[in-house]
């Protein structure tokens, strides 16, 4: 050290100038040894200084690694050389930078120990190393608090704000977002599925009033545009084109995407009214005789969406009145007991035409109508039956289940009532023999 008191310039391993040896022992059992100078070690760190302050220390000092830091240590050793504004520069990975962070903290080395921080709190990381981040820092205490601020849960607040953002962006509330807005909106989608992960914050967040209106405004502008572009259709003089299709297909996408969230926020008797609402003059559009051999996705597509709905109020998910059941009952079974047939027989005769309902579909579909028709009052179940086997096409959907739980609730009821009436005799005549 000079007059000035700044240490002199040494290389690490400079033999010639070394005063003490640091052995690092290898995973093969080998020590590497590494020509240092007290100097640097004392000045920069603590667990060296106290060593070196015993006379007895000596002039080597051993320090065994394991196969998965000992690079970390050679590069903790290697960065007690370099000066303090250039140790930020000096580190090229997360992995790394981790790994020293934890050979530093042993050796009470400060100025290495905020580079690493520093230095991990700026650069993105892998899921992976998120987790020896963790490992590495949870112990450190406050100067760890840049990492941790990156990690740490938000407040309820921060988390209503950003839900909110995500379901403006993904049902495009104040409008497009060009020029990636497609892109985006779908993104945001996945995420507003992702955060509705069940947890207790996300209870919370979903049961905010705000977050609620913003969820119905979005659902009601959705609707607004589907019925929009659906109506548009008949006016459409090229409708052999992809183009008109598809954008209606795009709206319906965002419907399908609102079956899969509102659910998790105890709305979908919102979605459920206004599909029942609209359903009539659905049909009225998607049955005109101009869109008699076109639209096939679109149709497939309205057939999905209606399931989700059937399947919603068939098995009890969401309550409506019993009128209401029978008239989204009576609006599309016949629609889609003419359209499984015609589909089928399309893909029979053409095996480049992809649009069916497959076999899950058909399934699903079928169970929700037979579990809504078994809901139904007995009237309203014998007209729907009747008018099923009255039906060209009985074998889909296949209501013989309800039809034989019709029959013998029926025959029960009527030997409940002649059991309830011979007892009403009895007692009347035991009543007048007194």
């Amino acid at each position: 050290m000079d007059k000035t008191g700044v240490p002199k310039p040494y290389r690490l391993g400079d033999q010639s100038t070394s005063d003490i040896i640091v052995h690092l022992r290898n995973c093969g059992g080998r020590p590497e040894v590494f020509y240092s100078h007290t100097s640097i070690l004392v000045s920069k760190s603590k667990f060296f200084s106290d060593w070196l302050s015993n006379p007895e220390s000596g002039k080597c000092f051993e320090i065994h690694c394991s196969e998965f830091n000992y690079d970390h240590h050679v590069g903790f050793l290697r960065l007690l050389y370099v000066p303090a504004e250039l140790l930020l520069d000096s580190l090229d990975s997360v992995k790394s930078a981790v790994g020293i962070l934890e050979v530093s903290v042993a050796f009470g080395c400060e100025e290495i120990t905020k580079s690493c921080i520093q230095y991990l709190e700026a650069v993105p990381w892998e899921d992976e190393e998120e987790e020896e981040i963790l490992k590495a820092v949870s112990k450190l205490g406050p100067i760890a608090m840049p990492i941790i601020a990156r990690i740490q849960p938000v407040d309820l607040s921060a988390t209503k704000n950003v839900f909110v953002s995500a379901i403006r962006f993904a049902t495009s509330i104040g409008g497009s977002y060009p020029p990636f807005g497609d892109e985006l909106k779908i993104s945001a989608q996945e995420q507003v599925e992702y955060m509705l992960g069940e947890d207790e914050e996300t209870a919370l967040v979903t049961a905010d009033d705000d977050v609620i209106s913003v969820v119905k405004v979005g659902l009601s502008k959705i609707f607004s545009s589907f019925e929009k572009q659906l109506s548009s259709l008949l006016l459409d003089s090229d409708l052999t084109s992809d183009t008109a299709e598809d954008k209606v297909l795009h709206t319906v996408s965002d419907l399908l995407w609102m079956c899969n969230i509102l659910p998790k926020m105890d709305l979908m008797k919102d979605f459920i009214s206004k599909w029942t609402d609209i359903s009539g003059k659905v049909l009225e559009i998607i049955e005109d005789n101009k869109l008699d051999s076109v639209m096939w996705g679109l149709k497939i597509k309205l057939i999905e969406m209606t399931a989700k709905v059937l399947e919603a109020v068939g098995y009890g998910n969401v309550i409506l009145p019993a009128p209401c059941r029978v008239r989204l009952l009576r609006m599309w079974l016949p629609y889609i007991r003419k359209m499984k047939p015609l589909l089928d027989l399309k893909c029979n005769k053409d095996s480049s035409f992809s649009y069916k309902m497959d076999e899950d579909l058909s399934q699903s579909i079928e169970g929700a109508i037979v579990s809504l028709i078994l809901a139904l009052p007995s009237n309203d179940q014998a007209d729907i039956l009747a008018d099923w086997m009255k039906a060209d096409q009985v074998r889909y959907p296949d209501l013989s289940e309800a039809f034989e739980v019709w029959c013998y609730r029926t025959k029960s009821a009527k030997r409940r009532l002649v059991e309830g009436l011979d007892r009403v005799g009895g007692t009347s005549a035991f009543d007048l023999s007194i």
